[in-house]
């Protein structure tokens, strides 16, 4: 496989996992156990906006772009990718924290009916 693909696979696998920590919860409603990769990968997201890291899996890409000829990209993924669709301007530490702080509520939310379901149904 090139570098090139492999880039582009690690992309699609990051986009994924975004995907994945936003609507994941809609997966838990239908196989509880699914709450097992989607609780761990909700707290990752959300340490890794709080703290302003970058997911490894953006070096991992860069490299690849390197190696395949591409430049490779500054910052993260979500403002390479993602920024100038979600957000108008640049973004800020806040709106990192702000996006953090979103993950978490609306995984609380979709977990606290979860747990309300389950209640009503063994009562």
């Amino acid at each position: 496989m090139t570098p090139r693909l492999l880039a582009d696979a690690v992309l699609l696998l990051h986009g994924l996992f975004i995907v994945f920590v936003l609507a994941g919860g809609a997966l838990v409603w239908r196989w509880p156990l699914a709450a097992l990769l989607h609780l761990p990968a909700v707290a990752w997201a959300a340490w890794i906006s709080w703290t302003g890291s970058d997911c490894p899996l953006t070096p991992l890409e860069n490299t690849l772009r390197r190696e395949a000829g591409d430049t490779g990209y500054e910052g993260g993924f979500v403002q390479h990718y993602l920024l100038g669709v979600i957000y108008p301007e640049a973004m800020t530490r806040e709106w990192q924290v702000g996006v953090g702080v979103f993950v978490v509520l609306l995984n609380v939310g979709i977990y606290a009916r979860l747990l309300l379901r389950w209640r009503r149904r063994g009562a």
